[in-house]
């Protein structure tokens, strides 16, 4: 039995997030992400106004008058969402937490898949795959998909991208929309060896993504339609001035103090996050992926549409 507090949850992040489906994004996501293919459906006699093209000549040529081939898009498609549990998703300044916020993207998203008929599945990873649920239909598979998104207990901390586009891969063999929301944050040790002891502190809430993780995302990519949902948090990319903090990191487990009163090292790490947000879109560019940059103090529902609208318009132009 699902507890009924779960279950209050679950219900009002259907609830904000029906309308939005319904009224703009349904629609955008069927333009958007197209079918495989077209498959034929019948002949019909030609009517002014419809393609020339499109005229089967044998069929004429029978019947003594035009008739054309009317084909329907194959749509069925399968939208496999990557969703990052690891620790740092449970940071939040604004009373919504980043997986919470992740929780919503992906509500918006399954809705409207299935409002197209599509199949939704999720792959829920840390450092290592978490919990798989295989693609389906329907209200009820999609509020499953929440939940677990929701509530969900990780066995580990960590962030590897890298094992969750592996295992897209390897369970999803026919093409599929992949989309992988996460803060995309995550220090390896190789990376920290390259900083000094002094200048930690203005990294530990932002790595960007290492070379081997570009690497598996535009593999990922030639093979799926990858879309990066990018999470991120006001307090990750400019610190409060609160004066001394003692910070810990939610994957690693780093405790380290930093004094948020001096305005030098807060511009310092502002500066840093800055530019580690544009080696990021940067990456996602290189590997010809599309990319949404979202914040947990910001409403998300414009920065979507701008999404899809600027998809449209490029696949218009394509």
């Amino acid at each position: 039995m699902i507890p009924r507090e779960i279950l209050k949850k679950i219900r009002q992040i259907e609830i904000r997030t029906n309308r939005l489906v319904s009224e703009t994004l349904a629609g955008q996501y069927h333009s958007v992400f197209k079918g495989q293919g077209m498959n034929f459906d019948e002949v019909r006699e030609y009517q002014p106004g419809d393609e020339v093209r499109s005229i089967d000549w044998n069929v004429t040529a029978r019947m003594n008058h035009p008739f054309i081939k009317k084909f329907v898009e194959e749509r069925e498609l399968t939208l496999m969402l990557l969703v990052d549990a690891s620790g740092s998703g449970r940071f939040g300044s604004c009373g919504q937490s980043k997986r919470e916020l992740a929780a919503e993207i992906a509500s918006v998203l399954a809705f409207s898949a299935i409002r197209n008929n599509d199949k939704v599945g999720l792959i829920l990873f840390t450092d290592e795959i978490e919990k798989f649920i295989p693609p389906r239909k329907g209200r009820r598979h999609v509020l499953r998909v929440i939940r677990e998104v929701l509530f969900f207990e990780p066995r580990r901390r960590g962030t590897n991208l890298n094992s969750a586009l592996e295992f897209l891969m390897r369970v999803t063999p026919h093409r599929a929309i992949a989309v992988v929301i996460s803060d995309f944050i995550g220090s390896s040790a190789a990376t920290m060896s390259r900083h000094s002891e002094k200048s930690r502190p203005q990294m530990m809430l932002l790595e960007s993504l290492a070379q081997a993780s570009f690497t598996m995302l535009r593999q990922a990519n030639r093979r799926h339609d990858v879309v990066a949902v990018r999470i991120a948090d006001r307090y990750e990319l400019e610190l409060p001035a609160l004066g001394r903090l003692v910070l810990n990191d939610a994957e690693t487990g780093e405790i380290v103090e930093i004094n948020t009163g001096d305005e030098r090292k807060r511009t310092a790490f502002a500066e840093r996050q800055a530019r580690a947000q544009t080696d990021l879109v940067k990456l996602f560019r290189s590997a010809g992926i599309d990319a949404i940059q979202l914040r947990t103090d910001l409403p998300y529902g414009v920065e979507l549409a701008r999404f899809f609208e600027t998809r449209e318009k490029r696949r218009l132009r394509g």
